[in-house]
């Protein structure tokens, strides 16, 4: 009869996920897995397979709960340039709260295993595309409503911005000084009053 499970995947998997995003993937060994979710190694290989199956289900869960946040920003906020402006200072706002400056899992992943798999790096492209057509999706909204001016390139500003996004969750982590960050998000953001 086969035993039953004493753990919540979900739980686990949000456990690995945190565990990954902040230590990475090379420097996060299969001990140091056991060891932070609190099961043991045959239960972890039986539930997610190895280590490279467990860090893919993680960042899958990830970049899905972001997503999740993304959307739900974007609806409850009162315009387009205000939903830009929550997802900024929200960026810059958990940058200062982290003690581990953990940053994004999804820049740290690209810049800890790109190049090198190419498996990962058709993922990232596809999360670029999938960011940076949601972006463009709320200029073209931002532009239809008269927020914003009706030659403005929704494609190119929110390839811009995504850029921005990455960019300071990268200097964020090397430098988190929120009048910094501040400046570059205001000087980055005045291109929607253009």
């Amino acid at each position: 009869m086969p035993r039953t499970k004493q753990f919540n995947e979900e739980e686990i998997l949000i456990k690995a996920m945190e565990l990954f995003w902040e230590r990475g993937f090379h420097a996060t060994s299969m001990q140091d897995l056991v060891s932070h979710l609190g099961i043991n190694r045959a239960s972890l290989y039986d539930t997610f397979g190895g280590k490279e199956e467990l860090f893919n289900k993680a960042f899958s869960r990830y970049r899905s709960g972001t997503g999740d946040m993304l959307r739900k920003l974007f609806e409850n906020a009162k315009s387009v340039k205000a939903g830009f402006q929550q997802l900024f200072d929200m960026s810059i706002r958990e940058s200062m709260e982290d003690p581990f400056r953990k940053g994004c899992f999804v820049v740290n992943t690209t810049t800890e295993l790109i190049p090198g798999d190419g498996e990962l790096l058709q993922i990232l492209n596809e999360n670029k595309s999938n960011m940076e057509h949601f972006f463009a999706q709320c200029i073209q909204k931002g532009i239809a409503e008269g927020e914003f001016h009706k030659d403005m390139d929704a494609e190119s500003v929110a390839a811009m911005l995504f850029t921005l996004y990455s960019g300071m969750r990268v200097v964020a982590k090397v430098d988190p000084d929120p009048i910094k960050l501040k400046k570059m998000l205001d000087t980055g953001l005045s291109i929607l009053d253009q």
